[in-house]
């Protein structure tokens, strides 16, 4: 990614950038709002476009995370290096850690890829390198890890999807609670026949009923 936006004059961008941490954020930050803390140049109303940009504003304005995180004055230049980082990520793959000196290959950078003229793309490599001097690219992302979500001390055993794991959950669901009792009968040593029928008519009436 590469922004083609630029400042025709980087003269008030440090004031302004500081006016951001100090005063109150508007609803919406648009020229009027830029007038009303002492910018008015017609060079200053370019700000406006470069913010979006840099991920500080929405399309209608409004003032985003990142613009409330860079008022921040012990973050600000944390949250600069990042957003330089996202806007002008092509410029970061010719050096790590840009610097003045690479001005040249900044300007050419712009007219290959974004098809800029000469004056333009000193103008947007210009921009940049003030924009660079507000940021500090060794400083840790301002942006919050994502923090590991806790493991369970007993993970629940995983549902098998494969036909054997499916029929053994069906053959479990059709387990019941059945109690079997073993009855041992000892018979009289007798040979009438009297007795075992009164035996077992006993049995049937009173255990298989």
């Amino acid at each position: 990614m590469l922004t083609k936006r630029y400042l025709p004059s980087t003269k008030n961008l440090d004031d302004i950038l500081k006016k951001i941490v100090d005063g109150v954020a508007p609803s919406t930050f648009t020229t009027e709002h830029l007038k009303s803390i002492g910018f008015g140049s017609s060079n200053d109303r370019a700000f406006i476009p470069l913010l979006k940009d840099l991920g500080f504003l929405s399309e209608d304005g409004t003032p985003t995370p990142r613009y409330h995180a860079y008022r921040d004055g012990s973050r600000s230049k944390a949250v600069m290096a990042e957003a330089l980082r996202e806007a002008y990520e092509d410029v970061f793959h010719i050096r790590e850690v840009p610097t003045a000196a690479d001005r040249s290959a900044i300007e050419g950078l712009f007219k290959s890829k974004v098809n800029s003229t000469e004056r333009v793309s000193q103008l947007q490599a210009m921009t940049f390198l003030a924009l660079l001097k507000t940021a500090d690219l060794k400083a840790k992302s301002p942006t919050p890890a994502i923090l590991d979500t806790p493991k369970k001390t007993q993970p629940e055993p995983e549902r098998s999807e494969t036909p054997n794991g499916a029929r053994a959950a069906s053959e479990l669901r059709q387990l019941t609670t059945e109690l079997h009792y073993t009855i041992q009968v000892h018979l009289p040593a007798t040979k009438a026949i009297e007795v075992f029928n009164a035996i077992f008519r006993s049995l049937r009436e009173n255990l298989l009923s």
